[in-house]
């Protein structure tokens, strides 16, 4: 690995999902072998899996980053940076949750590492319960941010099953316009109207008004302000 480059390898592909119901992965890296050693013991006695590294660029080679959990991550280390690292996997839209760790932090490190998304930055020595705090508000951000994930993934789905005029009109009641308003805009019948809408939530799996229009909000922003054809 070339000094303060990183690849990211097909094996993590950030697209893809790691196995329903796995265990939360704790990954560490740490270029110090007695640090390594000492969280892990401290990971593993907190009841959760981990693995470590000594660098940034044997983590890619790995293929650990699809795995749900998070990642502890020393900021300076041979080769690439744990800041590095976390703007590589943001540019690549990978949202896993970090907790910086190390012993040679200042303001402005902590605040490039805060606005990037890190979950805590913490110096060393740190105590065993802030830091496993820490680790479990990870995962914690990691699991919801599956899950958000999942339901977004699911109306995407869905939403490719509707006609183009079911797309209109589904569009336009999740703006709350009432359907007298939306067979005006479309000159269709009102009745034409309430047949799109009932297609369109049974297609998205939506049992009620609130259902179709939470299953609406949780599409991408760009999906939702897009016109229809």
């Amino acid at each position: 690995m070339k000094t303060g480059h990183l690849t990211l390898r097909g094996s993590q592909s950030l697209s893809s999902q790691p196995a329903q119901g796995a265990e939360p992965l704790v990954i560490i890296v740490d270029d110090d072998a007695a640090v390594r050693e000492g969280l892990s013991e401290l990971i593993l006695s907190a009841g959760f899996r981990t693995v470590s590294f000594p660098s940034t660029g044997e983590l890619l080679d790995a293929g650990a980053l699809d795995s749900p959990g998070c990642l502890i991550l020393d900021v300076r280390m041979p080769g690439a940076s744990g800041l590095q690292l976390q703007n590589q996997l943001v540019q690549n839209g990978n949202r896993k949750p970090i907790i910086f760790l190390t012993g040679h932090g200042d303001i402005p490190m902590t605040v490039q590492a805060m606005k990037a998304g890190a979950v805590d930055f913490l110096t060393k020595p740190v105590r065993d319960q802030t830091l496993l705090d820490a680790v479990t508000a990870a995962i914690e951000a990691d699991a919801a941010q599956r899950a958000e994930a999942a339901i977004t993934k699911r109306s995407m789905e869905c939403l490719e099953t509707l006609t183009p005029r079911e797309r209109a009109v589904l569009r336009e009641v999740a703006r709350g316009r009432l359907n007298k308003q939306i067979a005006f805009d479309f000159g269709i019948s009102e009745v034409t109207v309430k047949l799109h809408r009932s297609n369109a939530m049974r297609k998205m799996h939506a049992n009620s008004l609130g259902e179709l229009i939470r299953a609406w909000e949780a599409l991408p922003a760009e999906i939702r302000e897009r016109r229809p054809e």
